[in-house]
């Protein structure tokens, strides 16, 4: 039986009829009319709200304010308005229209916003005379920016985070015309790609620029128009916030590896604030050219990217031992120092170690010697200098002499921190501190001696050139001559086809105590082999007589013995300047000579006379070739030239002897006899103890 019945049926469909009747109104047919027929009344009120309504909605529209910087558009043609910004005016800041139109631009734009706004330069000068012209602090645009950037990229291996790219900057057109010159000289090395990228709010065009600073493309520089939309007219906070953001998207594309700024005074103070913020946050290296920069460091533009990002981080310790009764020696070599040039970098911390017995011009003279001297560059004013007076002993010992020498300095950061030892016989010339710096870099830190791994053999860099005689005072020395000239790749590398036979650099296995400069990693390893040679002579009842034999004359100072035994383990040499450059660096005196306090009972006052170099002013830099380290000699311990596999094949030699005369746990060691893998634990036996 169904849900439904027949009449259920029927009642359904007559109800539904019904319904379908009443929605459906009845027309009569239709006639045509000769008049026309009126609309309704309902009608017409109807159409005039919607006329009305429309009307407010476009005026509504029409006039709303733009939104996040983007300017509102008639959809029918786009508009552009005016770019320059209305002039001055009273009461609040005018809202402004930056002007990117409907379609894509041509050329990529790069929109800022900032996460914060930098505080504004509050000096009372600058902001005065600004007030009226700069008004704009409306959103951030570098329109010329990306378009540069994103040509280098690939091309420069900007998106790598290690490349050749070095940048510098200005805001100021005077600064610029101080940067450029360096620029256009580092550029011309093709060792860098050089980029120049401008910022501020001058208006100049880089076309102008470049041909009112003389710039063309032979200096290979790349220029970047950094300097936002509005710039001329823009704030001074706008201006500092455009600084650091402009460098913000220059190292995202670029990476540069250091950052050149006009530190002479006349670059802006804004600027300064905005670039310096940005850098330190991305991890720029900034290195400040202060005024004559380009006539006193034009040799920095030698230097490849990767030596010049560690400027800032490299330091240098001085270190002097004075011998009793030495004072003519030490106040010559102190005057020299203070008239030296240290412009390349902060004033090195200067360590005297002072003997007992102090005779009274010396003491005068340090009553007023200053240091750092007062013309040198020291903002901070602070005091670098130590003196060490010794308490009273009858005479040093071999052992108390090397240790006492060794506790004087140590490394805070051993790939960065070096130090130079001084004998007072020594006399400097002013430019020693700008060959020593050059040096450093380009043979510690370049992409190149990098590579090939020749830093790791490096001991450490002499001033002195070995005049007449090796370390053991027996035997007659004289430079190497220059390795036979080679086929050359680049015409700009140096040429070895002018140089006389003696006027080349070389390498030598012999340490020097005149006047070198200790390499931090080898300075820690020295004072290693210090600790462990004189605890195994402590725990010893019958040293062994490879310990108590000298190859280093007496003349030098015990410790110099154990710089030679480092070296002849390790394979270590250090360099050694070619005659012409030595008579611009430094010269030892031996009509002064004073032997060490350790064996001044067994030398004579004369036993020190001999040749001396005689200083030469001039352009020291200009003597300079940076060769590569393996286009100069290689000399080992006793004199004689060698190559890299016979000076392995001596130290491995060596380190048999070592460890013979260490004996016990080192007559089954089978540890690594030469080369990086060699530690000092490894001499003595102990590693893994």
């Amino acid at each position: 039986m169904g849900l439904f019945t027949n009449n259920d049926d029927a009642m359904v469909k007559k109800d539904d009829d019904l319904k379908r009747g009443k929605a459906l109104p009845t027309r009569a047919p239709w006639a045509p009319s000769s008049t026309p027929r009126t609309p309704p009344r309902k009608t017409i009120k109807r159409l005039a709200i919607v006329l009305v309504v429309g009307f407010f909605v476009y005026l509504f529209i029409r006039n709303l304010p733009p939104m996040d910087g983007q300017v509102r558009r008639d959809y029918r043609h786009p508009r552009y308005g005016d770019r320059k910004p209305p002039g001055k005016q009273p009461g609040p800041m005018p809202k402004m229209k930056p002007p990117p139109p409907e379609r894509p631009p041509e050329k990529p734009v790069i929109k800022d916003i900032p996460s914060e706004k930098s505080p504004a330069v509050t000096s009372p000068s600058t902001v005065a005379a600004a007030v009226s012209a700069r008004a704009y602090d409306g959103p951030i645009y570098f329109r010329k920016l990306a378009a540069t950037l994103q040509a280098i990229e690939s091309s420069t291996s900007g998106y790598s985070a290690v490349n050749k790219n070095v940048l510098f900057a200005a805001a100021s057109l005077k600064s610029a015309s101080v940067l450029l010159p360096m620029a256009c000289k580092m550029g011309t090395e093709l060792r860098n790609y050089v980029h120049f990228a401008l910022m501020g709010g001058s208006e100049i065009d880089l076309e102008e620029l470049r041909a009112v600073n003389g710039i063309d493309e032979s200096c290979q520089i790349i220029f970047h128009d950094a300097r936002p939309d509005y710039a001329a007219t823009s704030t001074i906070s706008r201006l500092e916030t455009c600084a650091s953001r402009g460098l913000y998207h220059i190292y995202k594309y670029m990476h540069p590896q250091v950052l050149f700024l006009d530190a002479s005074g006349a670059e802006e103070h804004y600027f300064l604030d905005g670039i310096r913020k940005q850098a330190d946050a991305s991890g720029v290296p900034v290195i400040d050219l202060a005024k004559n920069a380009y006539s006193r460091l034009s040799w920095m533009t030698k230097l490849d990217a990767s030596s010049l990002a560690a400027w800032n981080r490299v330091s240098i310790d001085i270190l002097i031992h004075a011998p009793p009764g030495g004072s003519g020696s030490l106040i010559r070599l102190l005057r020299s120092l203070s008239a030296a040039d240290f412009s390349a970098g902060p004033t090195p911390h200067l360590t005297i170690e002072l003997p007992n017995d102090i005779d009274r011009a010396t003491t005068e003279f340090l009553r007023d010697f200053s240091w750092p001297p007062v013309r040198a560059h020291s903002p901070s004013n602070v005091r670098q200098l130590t003196l060490r007076h010794r308490i009273y002993r009858t005479r040093l010992t071999e052992e108390e002499s090397s240790v006492r020498l060794l506790e004087s300095f140590w490394p805070a950061v051993p790939r960065y921190s070096h130090v130079l030892v001084l004998s007072p016989n020594v006399q400097l010339s002013p430019g020693f501190y700008h060959y020593l710096k050059f040096t450093l870099l380009e043979y510690l830190y370049s992409t190149a001696s990098l590579l090939q791994s020749w830093d790791s053999r490096l001991l450490g860099i002499s001033l002195d050139l070995p005049t007449t005689t090796l370390l053991d005072n027996s035997k007659s020395f004289a430079p190497p001559a220059a390795k036979p000239l080679k086929q050359a790749k680049d015409a700009k590398k140096p040429s070895l086809a002018s140089q006389t036979p003696s006027s080349t650099p070389f390498l030598w296995q012999a340490p020097n105590s005149n006047a070198m400069l200790y390499l931090g990693t080898k300075w820690t390893e020295l004072h290693s082999l210090v600790s462990n040679t004189i605890e195994h002579q402590h725990s010893t009842q019958s040293p062994s007589t490879f310990f108590t034999a000298k190859t280093v004359s007496k003349r030098y100072p015990s410790w110099l013995e154990h710089a030679m035994r480092l070296a002849r383990a390790k394979g270590y040499f250090a360099l050694y300047p070619s005659e012409a450059t030595a008579r611009y660096l430094a010269t030892t005196h031996n009509e002064l000579f004073k032997a060490p306090e350790e064996y001044e009972k067994e030398l004579r006052q004369d036993d020190g006379a001999g040749e001396e170099i005689r200083l030469t002013s001039g352009p020291l830099l200009e003597t300079v070739k940076l060769l590569g380290f393996d286009e100069m000699p290689i000399v080992n311990w006793e004199g004689k030239e060698t190559g890299l596999e016979r000076l392995d094949g001596g130290a491995g030699e060596f380190v048999r002897e070592f460890r013979k005369a260490i004996g016990g746990r080192c007559e089954t060691w089978e540890g690594p006899d030469v080369g990086e893998r060699l530690k000092i634990e490894d001499l003595f036996c102990l590693r893994g103890e």
